[in-house]
């Protein structure tokens, strides 16, 4: 895919999504740069408590399902009487009961059904979705 930037802010092309090639027409300057291959992780919100709740976000969505890749997981912990524990695929992570407070965890998703539970609450305090 080629890109094609109207301005540059400081030197810096943006563009949204993957993007192979950048090429910046400015005046008789006609530059083209190569991707990496890198771009920043997607970041996804886990909140747990202050009441019987537990959630993953994606901004505003709820997480049911996630294309594999690189994460930022942004837990926020708001009770001292439970816990944010995913699991998946390789993956096993969880906050403590008692502490409260801000995790992050950067993470590798993999195809299958990961599940999300407060494990004092392990019944009733549980989501889960799936990565394709």
């Amino acid at each position: 895919m080629v890109v094609v930037v109207a301005s540059v802010t400081d030197g810096v092309a943006q563009a949204a999504g993957r993007v192979d090639t950048v090429q910046v027409l400015a005046g008789n300057t006609n530059t083209t740069f190569k991707s990496t291959g890198s771009q920043a992780a997607a970041t996804l919100t886990g909140t747990v408590g202050p009441g019987f709740t537990i959630v993953l976000m994606k901004g505003s969505i709820k997480v049911t399902s996630l294309a594999t890749g690189t994460y930022t997981i942004v837990v926020n912990d708001m009770s001292s009487h439970h816990n944010f524990h995913l699991t998946g695929p390789g993956f096993n992570k969880a906050t403590s009961v008692p502490n409260v407070g801000k995790t992050i965890w950067t993470v590798h998703l993999r195809v299958g059904t990961y599940t999300y539970v407060c494990d004092p609450h392990a019944s009733f305090m549980r989501g889960s979705f799936i990565v394709q």
